[in-house]
């Protein structure tokens, strides 16, 4: 018996048994240790006119906009998001502080918008839920990527380790888009790129979803805008899942596509996590 085969048996099941719960009700462990996720904001401590965390932010997720009252208010688009931490190095009151939240796969743009005004936090309208009856427990998904550094990509590939098995939750990707139901989106769509992936939506059958993974599908990353590419997804295709972050962890990953098969719920609304 091969000595790699030996030591298999005798380390016992790699794979987590997250998302699901123990005896005792609660979750199951994630293995997401010591992951520097999403920073979180307490814009009611913000000094008078302190931009500096706006000002650090290099793909402008975060701004200061006047509401109908002429007062500042922080606002902070999540969907920007690269996770730098930029913004908590220089804030110089601790309002941003570093978070292990991950789990920031959404159905509407909306809820990645984490804005502040006289009537509190202030989230996104609520998306008309689509029929996907047929596809609770079985996707297939087609990945493009367009444009992407391979950050995504080196995530992605880790959803089929022994660890994070995405096919226990008969989820598969498929190299064809003919048999593809969701269509994830990878990468800045860099205008040498913009027509292959229209042709692989167009060659899906109906019905077929987008998802953008990553800050640069969402918005365009930090490459938004330059000579390359314009903005992401937007205005290029209907997205029905969106997932920032610069990656996302293969964790995050798997809760975003179980939410949008209704198996789990979301957890982000109005650009904060609600247990």
């Amino acid at each position: 018996m091969p000595a790699w085969t030996l030591f298999g048996l005798l380390k016992g099941k790699a794979t987590t048994a997250w998302p699901g719960r123990d005896a005792a009700g609660s979750e199951e462990y994630s293995g997401q240790d010591g992951l520097l996720g999403m920073p979180r904001f307490a814009p009611q401590h913000c000094g008078d006119g302190c931009r500096m965390c706006a000002d650090a932010c290099p793909t402008d997720a975060i701004s200061v906009k006047n509401d109908s009252k002429g007062a500042e208010r922080l606002s902070v688009d999540y969907g920007r998001c690269v996770v730098c931490q930029l913004c908590i190095e220089a804030c110089p009151k601790g309002v941003a502080r570093a978070s292990s939240d991950w789990a920031f796969g959404a159905r509407n743009r909306n809820d990645l918008q984490f804005l502040v005004g006289p009537g509190g936090v202030a989230g996104g309208e609520k998306k008309p839920t689509e029929p996907r009856d047929g596809f609770r427990r079985s996707l297939h998904i087609r990945h493009v990527d367009a444009g992407s550094c391979n950050g995504c990509e080196s995530e992605l590939q880790a959803l089929n380790n022994p660890f994070y098995n995405l096919h226990r939750f008969g989820v598969f990707f498929t190299p064809s888009p003919r048999f593809a139901d969701l269509l994830l989106v990878t990468g800045s769509v860099t205008y040498a790129m913009r027509e292959p992936l229209l042709r692989t939506y167009e060659a899906m059958a109906e019905p077929r979803w987008v998802m953008a993974c990553g800050a640069c599908a969402v918005c365009g990353g930090i490459a938004e805008g330059g000579y390359a590419c314009g903005h992401g997804l937007e205005g290029v295709l209907p997205v029905d899942l969106y997932l920032p972050g610069c990656p996302p962890n293969p964790a995050a990953i798997i809760e975003a596509v179980l939410m949008f098969l209704d198996r789990t719920r979301q957890r982000v609304k109005g650009g904060r996590l609600v247990e």
